[in-house]
């Protein structure tokens, strides 16, 4: 745009030249270009508080601490920075290193009822929180098992978790171990299951690598229980046998399945602990005193 009088470059929508003073008139002035619509709200935006939430370079931060997961998948480690007087709490055993100045306490979360529960359930009776004293400090963590390790960022949401696929989470979260009754029954994994609640993060590990599920409105998705490590507790599901008729399901060596409905996103591990430990079982000694097993003499 230039103006009439002098020639001189004017911005879009200017009201009159600047070197000659030459006031344009309305007809003479263009109007300022429109700003671009915003995008449409993604999904996340969209519904705030849904979905599974990992940094896809598995880095991230939150209120007083700082997270890195390491050696994906295989081996995989979790390293936490914390701030002066932040905690972070975790299963007990789960700790590989931390920093002199990180002070560990271990108490039964929920007294005496819940560390019942938690017990019951195939988790450690006692809860560790790791606090960094006088400075930032830095505690890492890894599974007992090889496989990878999620960072989830929770928004206000609610997750189950397998008793065995917790490993560590924000201090501000709230862990209860739930009693579901028989729709709680996983293959291997006991009558209970692990409910995550609140905004932070939340560490959980797997045996073997981490397959992510997104399940639209209405689909239906069946996991051999030995295989979930999450799911978001929005998302439905029910317990039923892998196929028609006990004979048949158990001549599939497929026992019970859990069946998800969508929308929803699962968070399904690789390979079965329990599988594994049925393959390696002929390979280990008999407890008993017959003819299996090994036989050792020591002499005497």
């Amino acid at each position: 745009m230039n103006c009439p009088k002098c020639g001189a470059g004017l911005l879009q929508g200017a009201g009159f030249c600047g070197s000659c003073g030459h006031r344009l008139q309305p007809t003479q002035a263009q109007p300022t270009a429109a700003p671009p619509a915003a995008p449409p709200p993604s999904a996340s935006s969209a519904s705030p508080g849904h979905g599974i939430h990992i940094d896809e370079d598995s880095r991230g931060q939150g209120v007083g601490y700082r997270y890195e997961v390491m050696h994906q998948p295989a081996f995989s480690l979790a390293a936490i920075q914390l701030q002066a007087e932040q905690s972070i709490q975790a299963e007990a055993g789960a700790m590989v290193s931390m920093s002199a100045n990180i002070e560990l306490q271990s108490q039964m979360k929920g007294g005496v009822f819940g560390a019942i529960k938690r017990a019951a359930g195939g988790e450690s009776a006692f809860v560790s929180t790791f606090t960094a004293r006088g400075g930032p400090g830095e505690v890492t963590f890894a599974p007992g098992a090889p496989g990878d390790i999620a960072a989830i960022e929770l928004s206000n949401q609610s997750f189950f978790v397998q008793s065995s696929s917790y490993l560590a989470g924000d201090a501000s979260l709230t862990v209860d171990t739930k009693w579901g009754g028989a729709k709680s029954f996983f293959g291997g994994e006991g009558l209970f299951v692990m409910l995550v609640q609140g905004r932070g993060l939340l560490l959980v590990s797997s045996f073997g690598a981490i397959h992510r599920k997104t399940l639209r409105p209405g689909e239906r998705y069946v996991v051999d229980t030995g295989h979930l490590v999450a799911w978001e507790g929005t998302t439905q599901y029910t317990l039923r046998k892998a196929a028609s008729g006990f004979f048949r399901s158990m001549m599939s060596g497929e026992g019970i399945v859990a069946e998800f409905t969508g929308p929803g996103e699962l968070l399904i591990q690789t390979r079965n602990l329990a599988a594994l430990a049925g393959l390696l079982r002929p390979f280990f000694p008999s407890q008993g005193g017959g003819a299996g097993g090994f036989k050792i003499n020591l002499g005497g």
